[in-house]
């Protein structure tokens, strides 16, 4: 096989922004992705049995994030902003505008006061010691574990603080014919620039030195280039190497290997429920609530599966159930089914329906267990105390041959998000052409 430039492993958002970037550059380039399909942790489902452009991984554009927005410009794809109601059920009874945390802005004044950094639960142990703040403290680790999906002993308050300074909750976005639309488009254009992208080729090993690469696949093919950029989430560095999945490089490249390890990669359950009508909408549950849920768009709870959200302002029977964090990493081996009785368990607490009645109505469902799949791993990078010195390692190139890109190697204020692997695929291709 001919010698390209540059091998991008990896065929998710990253990846494919790197390969488009330097493609469109001139580069030959050359893609490899262990799956079966393109996208990585962004995944429209086709099926007849949803309504079309179901989400089982990334769904929202939070904010109005300029990579992202710039090249769906590019593609000529359009978005809509989306609104709804927040609601919260807690304790039997159902709260509207519940999204914001009971003593949260004591909460943030204690954050803006902190110099060094350290871990939320830490933080919020020294600060908030008192009994009276057991609930302040519940309700924010939850928060960090849910929309972060992170360990919260392990999590960056200073990187909290800055993502939760920099939310833009004014301005969400969902994109039409789903985030696939986008993914569909790098890779035409990397295609039309001369690109090739090759699928079901999981990589075992990276066999380098200085502008030479040689990548071993599971099964024994080798692809031969100058230089690689390694675009895999960062749950499948983390592997061990009997792990399914794992990657080795030869020679090892072990300050890089520490400083991977030292980094945060969450955990994460999503459910997506399809019924035959939108229950929650109707008159039983308006009599049950008091008011209508007609506007609804998440709803927030302490139940199993405690976060859920509708396709609001539009209404499509779809439920879509969150769940992140050391819940999620725990469920990681469940059965589908099991998941999926908790879900609807969860949903008859809520809804005072029994589980049988919910089932009836249930025309599909499918489980997105990302934490169980042995090529992702997990849901989205969080920062740990030790990330900022990790990333001094990682984003140097390795003798300008090897190269790192992915939601985790991203510094602003979107972290954890498509923005974030965007951002890292057009930063390290335009450190390769420099």
């Amino acid at each position: 096989m001919e010698k390209s430039d540059v091998i991008v492993i990896g065929a998710g958002a990253s990846g494919l922004m790197a390969a488009y970037s330097l493609a469109q550059a001139g580069k030959k380039v050359t893609v490899l992705e262990a799956c079966n399909r393109t996208g990585g942790r962004i995944y429209t489902l086709g099926d007849t049995l949803f309504f079309k452009h179901a989400e089982l991984g990334a769904e929202f554009v939070h904010g109005n994030l300029p990579v992202t927005l710039n090249l769906l410009q590019k593609a000529g794809i359009s978005y809509s902003a989306i609104s709804g109601d927040m609601w919260q059920y807690r304790n039997g009874t159902f709260t509207k505008d519940a999204g914001m945390i009971e003593g949260w802005d004591l909460l943030m004044k204690k954050l803006n006061s902190v110099k060094e950094d350290t871990t939320l639960d830490d933080f919020l142990d020294t600060h908030f010691y008192d009994m009276k703040y057991e609930d302040l403290k519940d309700s924010v680790r939850r928060y960090a574990a849910g929309y972060d999906t992170s360990d919260t002993s392990r999590v960056s308050v200073l990187a909290l603080r800055r993502e939760w300074q920099g939310e833009d909750e004014e301005h969400q976005y969902r994109i039409e014919g789903g985030y696939c639309a986008m993914i569909q488009y790098l890779v035409a254009e990397i295609k039309n620039s001369g690109g090739e992208i090759f699928l079901n080729q999981p990589v075992k090993e990276i066999q380098w030195q200085h502008n030479d690469v040689s990548i071993i696949t599971a099964d024994r093919n080798i692809y031969k280039a100058e230089q690689v950029v390694v675009a895999l989430p960062l749950g499948v560095l983390q592997a061990s190497p009997d792990d399914s999945g794992a990657l080795s490089f030869t020679p090892p490249v072990k300050e890089q290997t520490q400083a991977l390890q030292k980094m945060g990669f969450g955990a994460i359950i999503k459910v997506l429920l399809q019924f035959d009508n939108l229950f929650w909408e109707d008159e039983v549950t308006e009599e049950l609530v008091g008011k209508s849920l007609k506007d609804m768009l998440f709803l927030f709870s302490d139940e199993q599966i405690p976060t859920w959200w509708t396709q609001a302002p539009a209404h499509v029977p779809l439920l879509t159930g969150w769940l992140g964090g050391a819940p999620a990493n725990k469920w990681r081996n469940k059965p589908e089914t099991e998941i999926l009785d908790e879900a609807l368990q969860s949903l008859s607490n809520i809804f005072n329906r029994s589980v049988d009645a919910l089932k009836e109505q249930l025309v599909a469902w499918h489980v997105a267990n990302w934490t169980a799949e042995p090529y992702t791993r997990g849901s989205y990078a969080y920062d740990t105390v030790d990330t900022v010195e990790s990333l001094k390692v990682l984003t140097k190139p390795i003798e300008n041959t090897v190269f790192f890109a992915g939601e985790y190697m991203y510094t602003g204020p979107a972290m954890g998000t498509v923005e974030a692997a965007l951002t890292s695929g057009q930063d390290v291709a335009e450190q390769m052409l420099k």
